[in-house]
């Protein structure tokens, strides 16, 4: 005959063993939606660039499996990545150890085996950290913009827009005297009429030239009025 023990105990084991049942099915409905996710994504080590884990999409199109990329370390980046991209992933590398809190930007990659190079467009953010506050580990995820063509225009004014925004960025790190010359060489005046119109030395005029090709990076006048055309200066 069962005791009220008994019974509080077979109870609280089939409680036990729907709670495990529900657990199991939501790990497994996670794990499908991960895999399923139309975009690579991956943990990996900062240190060494070595894959931890990533979703069956990320292996599907890169023709890798997970643990050939965990073998290979950094090599599986240089084998999949353009040869004048590849420093992107040195330079995320060392952005995470100097604890950035985010990395974004633009890639081509190309499957194993072949020989197009696709677009890819991706973020990259602090996963764990050590002890010391370090980052250890980085989740990434990149989404093929190919995929993106139902929205040619929107793609295009989104690039112009990203593109803007850096230029202001650096258009911002002039001083106001920088931005004066800046907006004065747009308008078509040489060194000595712009030495006149703020009432500087033309040598003067010529060193903050110089400060802002360095600043703005780049290589001659004709690339500054470009540059500054493209965020509003007339």
């Amino acid at each position: 005959m069962l005791t009220d023990s008994d019974m509080g105990h077979d109870y609280s084991l089939n409680a036990l063993q729907k709670e495990n049942e529900l657990l199991k099915t939501r790990i497994q409905s996670l794990e499908s939606l991960l895999n399923n996710v139309p975009a690579m994504l991956y943990t990996h080590q900062n240190a060494t660039k070595t894959v931890n884990w990533c979703n069956r999409y990320m292996e599907d199109v890169t023709g890798y499996t997970m643990a050939e990329m965990n073998s290979m370390g950094l090599d599986f980046f240089k084998d999949i990545m353009h040869p004048d991209d590849f420093d992107l992933a040195v330079i995320a590398q060392q952005s995470f150890k100097e604890n950035k809190n985010v990395f974004g930007g633009v890639l081509r990659f190309r499957k194993r085996g072949t020989d197009n190079w696709v677009w890819l467009a991706g973020i990259a953010i602090p996963y764990t950290r050590d002890e010391q506050g370090k980052v250890k580990e980085v989740i990434c995820a990149f989404v093929d913009m190919t995929h993106a063509m139902d929205t040619n225009d929107q793609l295009t004014e989104a690039m112009l827009d990203v593109m803007r925004r850096k230029h202001e960025d650096l258009i911002s790190k002039l001083t106001p005297r920088e931005r004066d010359i800046v907006q004065l060489t747009v308008k078509g005046l040489n060194n000595k009429e712009i030495a006149a119109e703020l009432n500087l030395s033309r040598y003067t005029i010529e060193t903050h030239r110089k400060n802002i090709r360095i600043k703005l990076k780049v290589r001659n006048t004709a690339e500054l009025i470009a540059l500054a055309r493209k965020v509003g200066y007339q």
